[in-house]
Protein backbone atom coordinates (compact mmCIF):
# COMPACT_ATOMS: atom_id res chain seq x y z
CA UNK A 1 0.00 0.00 0.00
CA UNK A 2 1.53 3.29 -0.55
CA UNK A 3 2.28 6.26 2.21
CA UNK A 4 -0.15 8.49 2.33
CA UNK A 5 0.01 11.84 0.49
CA UNK A 6 -0.16 15.10 2.03
CA UNK A 7 -2.85 17.62 0.51
CA UNK A 8 -1.52 19.31 -2.26
CA UNK A 9 -0.58 23.17 -1.92
CA UNK A 10 -1.88 25.95 -2.88
CA UNK A 11 -1.53 29.58 -2.50
CA UNK A 12 -1.94 30.72 0.53
CA UNK A 13 -0.53 28.08 2.60
CA UNK A 14 2.48 28.08 4.94
CA UNK A 15 5.53 26.48 4.17
CA UNK A 16 7.61 26.39 7.03
CA UNK A 17 11.53 26.71 7.19
CA UNK A 18 13.72 24.69 9.64
CA UNK A 19 16.80 23.02 9.83
CA UNK A 20 16.62 19.77 12.10
CA UNK A 21 20.44 18.89 11.20
CA UNK A 22 22.85 21.88 9.82
CA UNK A 23 21.51 25.67 10.05
CA UNK A 24 22.36 28.80 8.00
CA UNK A 25 25.29 30.37 8.58
CA UNK A 26 25.42 34.14 8.24
CA UNK A 27 27.36 34.56 4.87
CA UNK A 28 24.83 32.34 3.25
CA UNK A 29 21.57 34.57 4.73
CA UNK A 30 21.07 36.32 1.64
CA UNK A 31 20.56 33.01 -0.62
CA UNK A 32 17.92 31.67 2.30
CA UNK A 33 15.96 35.26 1.61
CA UNK A 34 16.01 34.76 -2.06
CA UNK A 35 14.52 31.22 -1.64
CA UNK A 36 12.09 32.82 0.98
CA UNK A 37 11.26 35.57 -1.78
CA UNK A 38 10.46 32.96 -4.19
CA UNK A 39 8.21 30.81 -2.51
CA UNK A 40 6.57 34.30 -1.26
CA UNK A 41 6.30 34.97 -5.19
CA UNK A 42 4.63 31.95 -5.48
CA UNK A 43 2.03 33.19 -2.89
CA UNK A 44 2.67 31.00 -0.02
CA UNK A 45 3.03 32.15 3.51
CA UNK A 46 6.32 31.38 5.00
CA UNK A 47 7.30 30.60 8.54
CA UNK A 48 10.78 30.66 9.81
CA UNK A 49 11.76 28.59 12.78
CA UNK A 50 13.72 29.22 15.78
CA UNK A 51 16.49 26.52 14.85
CA UNK A 52 17.56 28.13 11.30
CA UNK A 53 19.72 31.18 11.24
CA UNK A 54 22.89 30.33 13.57
CA UNK A 55 26.33 31.04 14.03
CA UNK A 56 29.31 30.07 12.05
CA UNK A 57 31.09 27.67 14.55
CA UNK A 58 28.77 25.14 15.29
CA UNK A 59 27.45 21.98 13.00
CA UNK A 60 23.75 22.05 14.15
CA UNK A 61 21.34 24.83 14.45
CA UNK A 62 20.71 24.19 17.95
CA UNK A 63 20.76 21.78 20.71
CA UNK A 64 19.29 18.12 19.34
CA UNK A 65 16.26 18.58 22.06
CA UNK A 66 15.15 21.99 20.40
CA UNK A 67 15.59 20.53 16.92
CA UNK A 68 13.64 17.84 17.77
CA UNK A 69 10.72 19.98 19.32
CA UNK A 70 10.30 22.37 16.64
CA UNK A 71 9.90 19.42 13.82
CA UNK A 72 7.86 17.92 15.91
CA UNK A 73 5.84 20.71 16.29
CA UNK A 74 5.60 22.15 12.95
CA UNK A 75 4.76 18.43 11.29
CA UNK A 76 1.96 17.91 13.49
CA UNK A 77 0.31 21.78 13.25
CA UNK A 78 -2.72 21.55 11.00
CA UNK A 79 -2.15 24.79 9.67
CA UNK A 80 1.03 23.76 8.55
CA UNK A 81 1.33 22.37 4.57
CA UNK A 82 5.09 21.64 4.16
CA UNK A 83 8.15 21.67 5.84
CA UNK A 84 11.14 22.48 4.24
CA UNK A 85 14.46 22.41 5.61
CA UNK A 86 17.51 24.81 3.98
CA UNK A 87 19.42 21.67 3.51
CA UNK A 88 20.72 18.15 5.09
CA UNK A 89 23.84 18.49 7.04
CA UNK A 90 25.91 15.98 9.12
CA UNK A 91 24.34 14.47 12.30
CA UNK A 92 20.72 14.51 11.80
CA UNK A 93 20.28 10.90 13.25
CA UNK A 94 20.21 12.65 17.11
CA UNK A 95 16.83 14.06 17.12
CA UNK A 96 15.41 10.54 16.46
CA UNK A 97 14.82 9.54 19.44
CA UNK A 98 13.50 12.46 20.79
CA UNK A 99 10.60 12.68 17.47
CA UNK A 100 7.36 10.78 18.20
CA UNK A 101 6.38 8.79 15.17
CA UNK A 102 3.25 7.14 16.74
CA UNK A 103 1.93 10.57 17.03
CA UNK A 104 3.11 11.33 14.09
CA UNK A 105 1.14 8.40 12.08
CA UNK A 106 -2.20 9.90 13.87
CA UNK A 107 -1.75 12.94 12.36
CA UNK A 108 -2.58 14.26 8.64
CA UNK A 109 0.56 14.28 6.86
CA UNK A 110 2.26 17.91 5.43
CA UNK A 111 4.80 17.58 2.59
CA UNK A 112 8.38 17.17 4.23
CA UNK A 113 10.86 17.77 1.44
CA UNK A 114 14.53 17.05 1.03
CA UNK A 115 17.60 14.81 0.53
CA UNK A 116 20.90 14.21 2.06
CA UNK A 117 20.58 14.07 5.51
CA UNK A 118 17.14 15.00 6.09
CA UNK A 119 16.58 11.74 4.48
CA UNK A 120 17.79 10.43 8.29
CA UNK A 121 14.22 11.61 9.14
CA UNK A 122 12.44 11.12 6.33
CA UNK A 123 12.51 7.37 6.40
CA UNK A 124 11.20 6.66 9.40
CA UNK A 125 8.52 8.85 8.55
CA UNK A 126 7.56 6.58 5.63
CA UNK A 127 7.78 3.56 7.70
CA UNK A 128 6.69 4.18 11.16
CA UNK A 129 4.43 6.83 10.29
CA UNK A 130 2.99 6.08 7.15
CA UNK A 131 3.93 9.50 5.51
CA UNK A 132 4.73 9.81 1.92
CA UNK A 133 7.82 12.65 1.71
CA UNK A 134 9.44 14.51 -1.23
CA UNK A 135 12.76 13.38 -1.99
CA UNK A 136 15.16 15.86 -3.79
CA UNK A 137 16.06 19.76 -3.43
CA UNK A 138 15.69 21.60 -0.45
CA UNK A 139 14.48 24.96 -0.11
CA UNK A 140 18.23 26.45 -1.00
CA UNK A 141 17.59 24.69 -4.16
CA UNK A 142 14.42 26.28 -4.96
CA UNK A 143 15.30 29.45 -6.79
CA UNK A 144 16.65 27.32 -9.86
CA UNK A 145 14.52 26.57 -13.07
CA UNK A 146 13.97 22.53 -13.40
CA UNK A 147 16.64 21.02 -16.12
CA UNK A 148 14.35 19.78 -19.16
CA UNK A 149 12.60 16.67 -18.41
CA UNK A 150 12.23 17.07 -14.75
CA UNK A 151 10.06 19.00 -12.55
CA UNK A 152 10.68 21.66 -9.45
CA UNK A 153 9.57 19.97 -6.09
CA UNK A 154 6.80 22.87 -6.16
CA UNK A 155 5.04 21.30 -9.04
CA UNK A 156 5.05 17.88 -7.26
CA UNK A 157 3.78 19.17 -4.27
CA UNK A 158 1.13 21.28 -5.72
CA UNK A 159 -0.04 18.60 -7.81
CA UNK A 160 -3.70 18.04 -7.89
CA UNK A 161 -3.42 14.20 -8.90
CA UNK A 162 -2.82 11.96 -11.86
CA UNK A 163 0.69 10.72 -13.52
CA UNK A 164 3.74 12.75 -13.30
CA UNK A 165 6.61 11.54 -16.01
CA UNK A 166 9.66 12.55 -15.39
CA UNK A 167 12.68 12.22 -18.60
CA UNK A 168 16.04 11.79 -17.35
CA UNK A 169 18.17 14.45 -18.35
CA UNK A 170 20.68 15.40 -20.61
CA UNK A 171 23.59 17.23 -19.11
CA UNK A 172 24.52 16.93 -15.40
CA UNK A 173 26.61 20.17 -13.71
CA UNK A 174 30.52 18.76 -13.92
CA UNK A 175 31.11 19.21 -10.66
CA UNK A 176 30.86 21.78 -7.15
CA UNK A 177 28.40 24.09 -6.25
CA UNK A 178 27.43 27.41 -7.28
CA UNK A 179 28.68 30.52 -5.21
CA UNK A 180 25.69 31.58 -3.16
CA UNK A 181 28.11 34.36 -1.43
CA UNK A 182 29.03 35.27 -4.95
CA UNK A 183 25.50 35.12 -6.23
CA UNK A 184 23.14 34.74 -4.25
CA UNK A 185 20.33 35.21 -6.44
CA UNK A 186 21.25 32.44 -9.45
CA UNK A 187 18.46 30.65 -10.63
CA UNK A 188 19.81 29.04 -13.80
CA UNK A 189 21.39 25.28 -13.17
CA UNK A 190 24.97 24.87 -14.79
CA UNK A 191 25.05 21.71 -16.62
CA UNK A 192 27.72 21.54 -18.68
CA UNK A 193 28.39 17.46 -19.23
CA UNK A 194 26.45 15.09 -20.99
CA UNK A 195 24.81 12.74 -18.52
CA UNK A 196 22.61 9.08 -19.18
CA UNK A 197 21.17 6.41 -16.48
CA UNK A 198 22.93 3.12 -17.43
CA UNK A 199 21.99 -0.58 -16.19
CA UNK A 200 24.46 -2.35 -14.00
CA UNK A 201 23.56 -5.80 -16.62
CA UNK A 202 21.91 -5.08 -19.96
CA UNK A 203 20.18 -2.31 -21.66
CA UNK A 204 16.34 -2.52 -21.17
CA UNK A 205 14.83 -2.89 -17.54
CA UNK A 206 11.06 -1.92 -16.40
CA UNK A 207 9.91 -2.38 -12.94
CA UNK A 208 7.91 -1.08 -10.65
CA UNK A 209 7.19 -0.49 -6.69
CA UNK A 210 6.70 1.86 -3.79
CA UNK A 211 9.86 4.08 -3.56
CA UNK A 212 12.04 3.90 -0.52
CA UNK A 213 15.54 4.78 0.93
CA UNK A 214 17.74 7.99 0.56
CA UNK A 215 21.65 8.94 1.57
CA UNK A 216 24.01 6.05 1.88
CA UNK A 217 26.04 7.67 4.40
CA UNK A 218 23.65 9.08 6.55
CA UNK A 219 20.84 5.53 6.04
CA UNK A 220 23.12 3.28 6.45
CA UNK A 221 24.08 3.56 10.42
CA UNK A 222 20.04 3.20 10.94
CA UNK A 223 20.23 -0.76 9.49
CA UNK A 224 19.19 -2.77 12.07
CA UNK A 225 17.36 0.04 14.59
CA UNK A 226 13.69 0.48 14.27
CA UNK A 227 14.02 3.68 12.16
CA UNK A 228 15.27 1.71 9.29
CA UNK A 229 13.41 -1.61 9.20
CA UNK A 230 12.57 -1.57 5.27
CA UNK A 231 12.23 -5.39 5.42
CA UNK A 232 9.20 -5.36 7.81
CA UNK A 233 8.04 -2.33 5.76
CA UNK A 234 8.50 -4.25 2.60
CA UNK A 235 6.57 -7.35 3.41
CA UNK A 236 3.82 -5.33 4.11
CA UNK A 237 3.72 -3.70 0.72
CA UNK A 238 1.37 -5.07 -1.73
CA UNK A 239 4.54 -5.06 -3.75
CA UNK A 240 7.83 -5.27 -3.95
CA UNK A 241 9.62 -1.63 -3.54
CA UNK A 242 12.18 0.64 -5.57
CA UNK A 243 14.57 1.40 -3.56
CA UNK A 244 16.75 4.64 -3.97
CA UNK A 245 20.27 5.02 -3.22
CA UNK A 246 22.77 7.70 -3.42
CA UNK A 247 26.20 8.47 -2.22
CA UNK A 248 27.47 12.14 -0.89
CA UNK A 249 31.06 12.00 -0.15
CA UNK A 250 32.43 8.80 1.25
CA UNK A 251 35.03 6.73 -1.07
CA UNK A 252 34.11 3.91 -2.93
CA UNK A 253 35.49 1.66 -0.10
CA UNK A 254 33.32 3.32 2.30
CA UNK A 255 29.91 3.09 -0.37
CA UNK A 256 30.45 -1.14 -0.92
CA UNK A 257 30.97 -1.65 2.77
CA UNK A 258 27.51 0.31 3.21
CA UNK A 259 25.63 -1.40 0.86
CA UNK A 260 26.77 -4.94 1.78
CA UNK A 261 25.21 -3.89 5.13
CA UNK A 262 22.30 -2.87 4.07
CA UNK A 263 22.19 -6.39 2.12
CA UNK A 264 23.23 -8.21 5.09
CA UNK A 265 19.94 -6.57 6.70
CA UNK A 266 17.65 -7.53 4.39
CA UNK A 267 17.25 -4.24 2.45
CA UNK A 268 17.12 -5.38 -0.77
CA UNK A 269 16.06 -9.23 0.25
CA UNK A 270 12.55 -8.40 -1.08
CA UNK A 271 12.66 -5.08 -4.33
CA UNK A 272 11.80 -5.17 -7.52
CA UNK A 273 14.90 -2.51 -8.38
CA UNK A 274 17.71 -0.33 -7.22
CA UNK A 275 18.01 3.28 -8.32
CA UNK A 276 21.26 4.73 -7.57
CA UNK A 277 22.09 7.97 -8.09
CA UNK A 278 24.63 9.95 -9.80
CA UNK A 279 27.62 10.99 -7.20
CA UNK A 280 30.43 13.47 -6.96
CA UNK A 281 31.83 10.92 -4.33
CA UNK A 282 35.39 9.90 -5.33
CA UNK A 283 36.57 6.40 -6.23
CA UNK A 284 38.83 4.54 -3.86
CA UNK A 285 42.55 3.08 -5.77
CA UNK A 286 41.46 0.36 -6.82
CA UNK A 287 37.41 0.52 -6.64
CA UNK A 288 35.07 3.01 -8.68
CA UNK A 289 32.12 4.07 -7.06
CA UNK A 290 30.25 2.19 -10.18
CA UNK A 291 32.38 -0.87 -8.95
CA UNK A 292 30.66 -0.51 -5.35
CA UNK A 293 27.48 -1.05 -6.43
CA UNK A 294 28.54 -4.29 -8.42
CA UNK A 295 30.45 -5.52 -5.79
CA UNK A 296 27.11 -5.10 -2.88
CA UNK A 297 24.50 -5.82 -5.49
CA UNK A 298 25.71 -7.09 -9.07
CA UNK A 299 24.53 -10.91 -7.95
CA UNK A 300 20.61 -9.47 -7.00
CA UNK A 301 19.01 -10.64 -9.74
CA UNK A 302 17.05 -7.50 -10.11
CA UNK A 303 17.46 -4.37 -12.06
CA UNK A 304 20.14 -1.98 -10.93
CA UNK A 305 19.97 1.34 -12.31
CA UNK A 306 23.48 4.19 -12.35
CA UNK A 307 23.42 7.73 -12.34
CA UNK A 308 19.66 8.65 -11.89
CA UNK A 309 18.80 12.34 -11.73
CA UNK A 310 19.22 12.59 -7.72
CA UNK A 311 21.46 13.19 -5.16
CA UNK A 312 24.48 14.99 -4.70
CA UNK A 313 25.42 16.31 -7.95
CA UNK A 314 22.85 18.53 -9.94
CA UNK A 315 20.31 18.20 -11.46
CA UNK A 316 17.94 16.57 -8.88
CA UNK A 317 14.59 15.31 -10.17
CA UNK A 318 12.21 15.41 -6.80
CA UNK A 319 10.69 11.98 -6.59
CA UNK A 320 7.92 10.98 -3.86
CA UNK A 321 9.24 8.75 -1.42
CA UNK A 322 6.33 5.65 -0.43
CA UNK A 323 4.51 5.46 -3.06
CA UNK A 324 4.94 3.63 -6.16
CA UNK A 325 7.46 4.64 -9.51
CA UNK A 326 7.30 3.02 -12.74
CA UNK A 327 10.66 2.84 -13.90
CA UNK A 328 11.74 2.45 -17.93
CA UNK A 329 15.04 2.45 -18.89
CA UNK A 330 15.99 1.52 -22.62
CA UNK A 331 17.06 2.93 -26.05
CA UNK A 332 13.95 4.56 -26.58
CA UNK A 333 14.25 6.64 -23.11
CA UNK A 334 14.46 7.01 -19.13
CA UNK A 335 12.06 7.80 -17.11
CA UNK A 336 10.03 7.69 -13.83
CA UNK A 337 6.52 7.72 -13.44
CA UNK A 338 4.59 8.26 -10.44
CA UNK A 339 0.61 8.50 -9.97
CA UNK A 340 -0.70 10.72 -7.31
CA UNK A 341 -4.41 10.29 -7.88
CA UNK A 342 -5.71 11.07 -4.72
CA UNK A 343 -8.74 8.55 -4.62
Amino acid sequence: MDARLPAPLRPGDTIAVTAPSSGVPQALWPRLDAAIAHLRRRGFEVLEGVCLRDADDHHVSASREARADELMALLVDPDIAAVVPPWGGETGIDVLRFLDFELLAECDPCWYVGFSDLTTTMLPLTLRSGWATLHGQNLMDTPYAPASGLLHWLDVVMSEGGELTQSAATHKRAEGWDDYVADPQVAELTLNDPARWSLLEGEVAGFAGPLVGGCIEVLSPLVGTPFADVPAWAAEQAQPPVVLLEAAEGNAFEIARDLHGMRLAGWFDRCSGVLVGRTPAPDAPTLTQHDAVRDALGDLDVPVVLDVDFGHQQPMMPLVLGVEARVEVGPEGQRITQDLGRS
